[in-house]
C-alpha cells in the first residue's frame, strides 16, 4: 500500500551522503532526484525519499513519527544500526529483541532528527 515516505532535511547534501551509504546495506540506490529531493529503491516496493520541506521552513523530526526499514534479517539490523552510528546518527535503542513473538529492533534518528527504526520479525 505505501509507494514512498519522505522525511525532511535541512541539508539534502549532507542526508544523500548519509542515506547514500546506508541504504547501499538494503541493496538500494538512487532511483529519482532533484534540487529538492532525492528518492531510493532497492527496485521493490516502497522508495524512501529525503526532501526540503515545501514551505521552504527549516525541516524537523516529527514526535511520534517513525520509519520503519526491514532488511531481512537480525544480523542486517544489527549492522545497518552500528553503519547509522557510524555516519553520526544517534541512537534510540540498541538492537535487540523487543517484547515476545520474535520482534527484534533498533532505533536512531538521523543526521536531521528524523527517527528510524530497523526490524526483524
Amino acid at each position: 500500500m505505501i509507494g514512498y515516505i519522505t522525511l525532511g532535511t535541512n541539508d539534502i547534501l549532507r542526508a544523500a551522503k548519509f542515506y547514500d551509504e546506508l541504504l547501499a546495506g538494503m541493496g538500494a540506490k538512487r532511483a529519482m532526484e532533484s534540487d529538492r529531493f532525492i528518492a531510493w529503491s532497492n527496485g521493490s516496493g516502497p522508495m524512501l525519499c529525503v526532501i526540503k520541506p515545501f514551505n521552504e521552513q527549516a525541516s524537523s523530526g516529527g514526535n511520534g513519527t517513525m520509519v520503519a526499514l526491514a532488511p531481512g534479517s537480525t544480523a542486517k539490523v544489527d549492522e545497518l544500526h552500528k553503519k547509522a552510528l557510524s555516519l553520526g546518527a544517534k541512537d534510540e535503542g540498541a538492537p535487540g529483541p523487543r517484547g515476545d513473538g520474535g520482534f527484534y529492533a533498533g532505533y536512531l534518528r538521523d543526521l536531521d532528527g528524523n527517527k528510524l527504526a530497523f526490524f526483524n520479525m
